[in-house]
């Protein structure tokens, strides 16, 4: 129904007897199953009002469920992350203890050594001894 019709309807005073069984036909909720549960069934408005808070605390209980999951989720990825992180570290440590033991060897360091003019000895060393004073 037009705004223009109710105006008229509201201005003349008077409402036609057809427009006023179509208005009833409007006022009365749908028959499906969620209104016939509500009204007629098990669940009535003063019931569903006297559970909200109970179904507010479900909500509550729900919406810290779900955080608690998302948390979750999140913590596991970042440990995860860290885990990569630490194998590859682990292997970048492995990779240089290596060269570092390659190169610490006596042939390596008297090649690196050789550039600087100093060589190997080739006589063995020998033990210098201190007489006591007695």
């Amino acid at each position: 129904m037009s705004n223009e019709f109710r105006q008229i309807l509201h201005d003349e005073g008077e409402v036609p007897q057809e427009v006023q069984s179509h208005l009833r036909e409007k006022a009365e909720l749908p028959r499906n199953f969620l209104t016939q549960f509500f009204t007629e069934g098990i669940i009535s408005k003063q019931t569903a009002t006297d559970m909200l808070p109970f179904i507010i605390f479900i909500a509550f209980l729900a919406i810290i469920y779900i955080g608690n999951r998302h948390y979750a989720e999140n913590n596991i990825r970042a440990i995860d992350k860290l885990s990569k992180e630490v194998k590859e570290l682990s292997w970048d440590f492995k990779t240089t203890k290596a060269d570092l033991m390659l190169k610490s060897t006596q042939t390596e360091v008297a090649k690196l050594v050789d550039t600087l003019g100093l060589k190997e000895s080739v006589e063995p060393p020998t033990k210098i001894v201190i007489a006591a004073n007695e």
